[in-house]
């Protein structure tokens, strides 16, 4: 037996508002917002007398998710520094394919977006590059050439 899908990622951030702006530039869809507690929450995470918002986004293929939750309780655990390089073990990026590079960090540069390194071409392939998103996330951008 083996997986049917990948549901989605979830990011823990500090500014709900400001991580669904953020990804909603980038042109995910915001499919609801609610809030979890009580012992389901307990028993999933490992841990005691959850409350948490969640915000799930959609890509507009439908088929890519994310789950941004913001913790209320227990306190969110600082895991500083945030801008800490790529080559940290564990999560390593969330990588979406767009339309236009250049255009797609413009737009999030005024919600926080940070280029790592600079915007690199793969052969006559790939525009690529990195940047720091909501929470210190690092996202992928990768725009088709051609």
């Amino acid at each position: 037996m083996g997986i049917q899908r990948m549901d989605n990622v979830g990011i823990v951030v500090d500014d709900m508002d400001a991580a669904i702006a953020f990804f909603g530039e980038l042109g995910m869809e915001l499919e609801g917002r609610t809030e979890v507690a009580g012992p389901v929450a307990d028993q999933c995470t490992g841990l005691k007398d959850v409350h948490c918002d969640i915000a799930m986004l959609r890509t507009p293929d439908g088929h890519g998710r994310l789950e941004l939750s913001k913790y209320r309780s227990p306190a969110v655990i600082s895991d500083e520094p945030r801008d800490r390089p790529h080559n940290v073990l564990g999560t390593h990026r969330v990588m979406f394919a767009v339309d236009d590079l250049e255009d797609s960090v413009a737009r999030l540069r005024p919600h926080g977006a940070e280029i790592i390194g600079e915007i690199a071409r793969y052969e006559d392939s790939y525009l690529l590059c990195y940047l720091r998103g909501p929470a210190g996330i690092i996202v992928g951008l990768a725009e088709q050439l051609g």
